[in-house]
Parts: C-alpha cells; structure tokens; sequence
C-alpha cells in the first residue's frame, strides 16, 4: 500500500499521477515552490544572493540552505494575518537555536512537542511564557521542566498526565507560585483530507481527549476542580499539509459547542481556542494552499458564529503553523554521484522508454518523507541550464533500500553528469527535523542565507561524533581519508 505524505488531496490510496509531458522549460522556478529569493543568474541557481557553487564548495553536500528573508516574511504574514490571535511556530518542523531566536525576536510563540524541544528554545533564551507543552506521553521530568520554567502552556493530553501534572503544580502552589495553566486536547471527530497517520483528529488514533464519549468535557471538569491547575482553553488539531478551511471550521464548530458545554456543566467561561496548524505548502506547481489571510478571514468568522449562537464571548484564537513557515524557504543541494539508464517494460527492449535513476550523495538519511509519505518534491538542475531534451528521471540516494527514492518522477535535461548540482524545493520542514544515520551517514548542515551573506546554524555532523556515542570507538579516531567533512575538492567538478 502506497501512503502518501499528506494524502493524496481527497484522503485515500490513490496510484500517483503519470509525471506527464515535459515542462517547456526544464529549470524554471515556480514562484509557488521555490524560495521568494530563488533567481537564475547567468543559468546558476542564486538563493538570497548566493550561487548554490559557491555554497556547495564551501559547506560540501548535502546541504540545507534556508533563506532566512523568506522563513522570517512567512512567519510575519501569519503574525500580520492572525494580529488579534496567537502564532506559535511549531517547533517540530525545524528547530534550531537560531530558529527559536528568529521566532522570539519577531514576536510569536513556540510549540515544543518533547521536553528536548523545549529545553533547545528555553536555552536559545526564548521566553517561557510564550512556549506551549504538547505531547502524547510527557513524562515526569518532560512536566518538571515545564512547570519549573513557567512555561505559557501545558497542552494535557490525557487523564494520567493529569494525574502526574497535578502534584508537580501543587508543589509549585504551596512554594507561591502560581497555578500551571493548561489547555485541554480535545479530539473533535474530524479527519482531513490526509493520509491517516498525519490526520489526528479522527477517533482512533492516539491524540486527545474525545468530545464524541464525553472523555473532553470529564477533563474539563476534573481539572476546573482542581486549584493548582488553570484550565484556560481548549486546542484541537485536525492534520497536515491541509488545502481548505473546510476541516477547520467543522472542527471549530464542535470545538466551540465544547466550550458552551463546560460554561454549562461548570459556570466557567475559557477564553482561549487554539485551532491548531497543518497549513498545507506547495511541494509542486499544482499545489493550491490557502494564505494566512484567508484561513484568518475564515476562522474569524466561524467562530465568531458558532460563540453568537451559544450566547459565548468570543475567545481568544491561536493557531500554529511550522511547515508554512519553515518549508517553502529551504532548498536541498545534492551532487550526482552516479546515473543509471534503466530500460521499463517487458523484456526491457530497444524500444521501451528509459528512466535514468540519478543517483545523489544523500537520501532517506537527510529526507525520509518520500519513502515514508509517498511525498512528492520537484528539482532543477542547479548549477547550470541547459538546452538537452528531456529525459526521465527518477532522483534516488545512496542509502541500501530500494525506496531510498527523493523524487519518483521528473524530467531532468538528458545532459545531466556526474558532479551537476541538483536542488530539491521546499524541505525546509520535517526533513532535516526527521534526519538519521541510516548507513552511518552524517546529518548535513544547515546555511542560513540573507542578503548574499551564509551563516551556519547548524554545522556537518561528523564521523567523530557518531563515534563519540560508541562505547567501542568513542575517541578512537576516523580512519583517514574519513567521510567526515566534505573533501577540499569536494564540489570542483561543478560545472557552469
């Protein structure tokens, strides 16, 4: 069974499209997939003002390089969008101390979804206060940390984190400190348009506190009773990579009839609603995704509606978006290793058409989503254009799994050689967030560009840290020459 990263748009197993006819230019930018700084220059791949050669010689590959004008512009369009709401970057997306700096300096909040997460943007200085705690199984320390730091929010998840967040506060209370203010998951019944794993409202899955058996208004009632907890809104979550407000405002709807349901069993009115992210990205130049705008516009007037017929003042919304913000801005850098012509069709014959198999110097280790997901991506050539017919491609890593496949189908020019350049558009989230060290290869780094100006955020895992880990091999040293760091004449070949 083929999964697909986000679904296919309408929520089943559905057999990919063909790759169609060859676009009539094979290096062109959709303005929609690539990075807002993304130019040719002279054929070159520019990003932020900086030739991916230039790049690629000087950080090796693979390379993930963000462009921080166009990562910090989506997270004001959202702050602008929602400017009577709360925008909390979720964190999971791409997390980083220089991420979590950019989020706490632009003004929105952050959701850390393991103790890990927060304790990176807690030592990037973030502010506490603006940090909210998600999570299906939060251990006891994952808690402590929460509630020692004063963290904005716990998200509760379940009736036994309850009961191990309870005695964690009332030691903070009877210290003088304030109740732990939490909000309640609620699982509202509504599965969008995604693949099942990814799609986290439905019933069975592991998220939240049902409304549909009253397990959410139960929550609701045990914690209101209970005085070292605050219990200040409600949240839900409906998916991923999601294209309408439909999902949203169903799940507005219910989430909001919940809050009508605790004022009434309870006399408590919540004043806040988080509606959660999953705001879809364009990965392909068919991709339609909504703007910031029109989900505000839509959320807005939703809720708005669903508080009037309940006689509720309307509360305060928040919402969280992470690959809307972190993945249009990132490109991944490849060199090509290797290309293989693989005859299709039976008996392989002279005239069954060919799919070159392109070989790379990463995979599944830096980007796991098109082997896990199905998830689709586009590439260009990147250090140079050319004029070569079309020829198909299917874009692969260097890992030992014949899924290790980044792009399935595409058409690459036929002149493509050992050494080229590829860039791969928008995966700026969930892939270097989802990286390993499948085959012991290393975690690339990650360039932060502006203004022509490259800054590593996160530098090359090396074989000298992998080996640090080993009981065995800690301070034993790599053998020579070690695929450590990228070779001095690493990326020479590139032409232009």
């Amino acid at each position: 069974m083929r999964a697909h990263p986000a679904g296919p748009l309408h929520g089943g197993f559905e057999t990919p499209a063909s790759v169609g006819a060859p676009p009539a230019d094979l290096g062109a930018l959709d303005p929609a997939v690539w990075p807002r700084s993304a130019t040719r220059v002279d054929g070159e791949l520019h990003l932020a003002g900086r030739p991916v050669t230039e790049l690629a010689r000087e950080h090796g590959t693979p390379l993930f390089v963000l462009d921080e004008a166009d990562f910090r512009g989506r997270a004001a369009d959202f702050a602008t969008a929602f400017a009577d709401a709360d925008v909390h970057y979720a964190s999971k997306a791409f997390l980083c101390g220089q991420v979590a700096r950019w989020i706490a300096d632009d003004g929105l909040h952050l959701d850390a979804c393991s103790g890990n997460e927060l304790a990176v943007a807690l030592a990037a200085g973030f502010p506490a206060g603006r940090i909210a705690l998600h999570g299906n199984n939060k251990s006891l320390v994952e808690l402590q940390l929460a509630v020692d730091a004063g963290i904005g929010h716990v998200v509760v998840d379940s009736f036994d984190e309850i009961e191990r967040l309870v005695p964690l506060a009332a030691a903070r209370v009877a210290a003088g400190g304030s109740p732990v203010p939490v909000l309640i998951r609620t699982t509202v019944g509504i599965e969008a348009h995604t693949h099942e794993f990814i799609a986290t409202a439905h019933e069975d899955q592991k998220f939240g506190f049902s409304l549909a058996t009253g397990d959410a208004l139960t929550a609701a009632v045990r914690i209101i009773r209970e005085p070292a907890l605050q219990l200040t809104g409600l949240h839900s979550h409906i998916g991923s990579q999601i294209f309408d407000t439909a999902g949203f405002e169903a799940a507005a709807h219910r989430v909001v009839g919940l809050l009508g349901q605790i004022a009434q069993a309870t006399g408590q009115v919540l004043g806040e609603l988080n509606l959660g992210g999953g705001f879809g990205i364009a990965y392909l130049s068919e991709d339609d995704p909504v703007t910031p705008e029109d989900v505000a516009r839509r959320l807005r007037s939703v809720v708005a509606a669903e508080c009037a017929a309940l006689d509720l003042p309307v509360p305060r919304l928040a919402v969280e978006p992470g690959r809307a913000i972190a993945g249009p801005g990132t490109v991944t850098l490849y060199e090509i290793g290797t290309i293989k012509p693989v005859r299709l069709g039976a008996g392989g014959g002279g005239g069954a058409p060919v799919r070159n198999y392109v070989s790379v110097d990463g995979g599944m280790s830096d980007n796991i989503r098109t082997a896990l997901y199905d998830a689709s991506y586009t590439c260009v050539l990147a250090n140079r254009t050319s004029t070569a017919p079309p020829a198909l491609c299917r874009v692969v890593g260097k890992h030992c799994e014949s899924g290790d496949v980044l792009v399935r189908d595409l058409w690459l020019p036929s002149d493509v050689v050992p050494g080229d350049l590829l860039a791969v558009a928008a995966t700026g989230a969930y892939c270097w967030s989802m990286a390993s060290n499948y085959n012991y290869l290393l975690k690339p780094p990650v360039v932060a560009v502006r203004d022509g100006v490259a800054t590593e955020i996160v530098r090359r895992q090396t074989l000298s840290d992998v080996f640090a880990l080993d009981a065995v091999l800690a301070g034993t040293p790599a053998p020579s020459p070690a695929v450590d760091q990228p070779a001095p004449e690493h990326a020479a070949g590139f032409s232009s």
